[in-house]
């Protein structure tokens, strides 16, 4: 999988030796296991999936950029998979998901894995985390049709945020806070489940 990701263009070290550590058969379900490292998508239940390894390591790539990715929060659990492989790379994860079935099993998924720097939060994804902001990186795997004011609120000066946009058409999204200034920059076309508001 690593190999496939670099040969599609992933540079960032840091981030390939993150999704070399994380097995991703153990966040999807056993009759799946088999496609585990392919390059898609597979559902992990209530119309959610696992995001494709090459879109994990894009959207972490764009965000690290000359940086580190500090305190982060990610918006979207699913199954902790990307928690997991952020876990190798940031100083804290905040990970949050609306469906609790899906937290709980997120939970079960990281156990063995033993990371003491990732926290789930059974919580509305789309207001954020403020009782732990500022963050200096928030990562959503859900694709809103605009940008939640609350998650600009709680980037940190110098913060980046990647969100999917668009409710037909989708693409990444990444914002900079430069003081109080939040500067975009847009990338490839991408397919997320939307963003949905309140708890499940």
């Amino acid at each position: 999988m690593v190999d496939r990701l670099r040969a599609q263009g992933i540079r960032d070290e840091k981030v390939l030796s993150a999704m070399a550590q994380i097995p991703r058969h153990q966040f999807v379900e056993e009759g799946l296991a088999y496609g585990a490292y392919d390059d898609s998508a597979l559902p992990i239940g209530f119309q959610q999936t696992i995001s494709q390894p090459f879109v994990v390591a894009r959207m972490i790539e764009l965000l690290r950029a000359g940086r580190e990715l500090g305190r982060t929060l990610e918006i979207g659990a699913g199954c902790g998979y990307q928690a997991a492989v952020l876990s190798k790379i940031a100083t804290d994860v905040y990970a949050v998901e609306r469906i609790r079935p899906l937290l709980d099993r997120a939970r079960n998924n990281l156990r063995p894995l033993r990371l003491p720097n990732v926290r789930l939060k059974y919580a509305d994804g789309s207001v954020g985390l403020p009782e732990a902001a500022p963050f200096d990186t928030i990562i959503v795997a859900a694709a809103a049709v605009g940008v939640p004011q609350a998650l600009k609120d709680q980037l940190a000066p110098g913060g980046r945020l990647m969100i999917p946009v668009g409710s037909g058409e989708q693409r990444l999204l990444l914002i900079e806070r430069q003081g109080n200034v939040f500067k975009e920059s847009w990338y490839e076309a991408v397919r997320f489940v939307p963003l949905l508001t309140g708890t499940e």
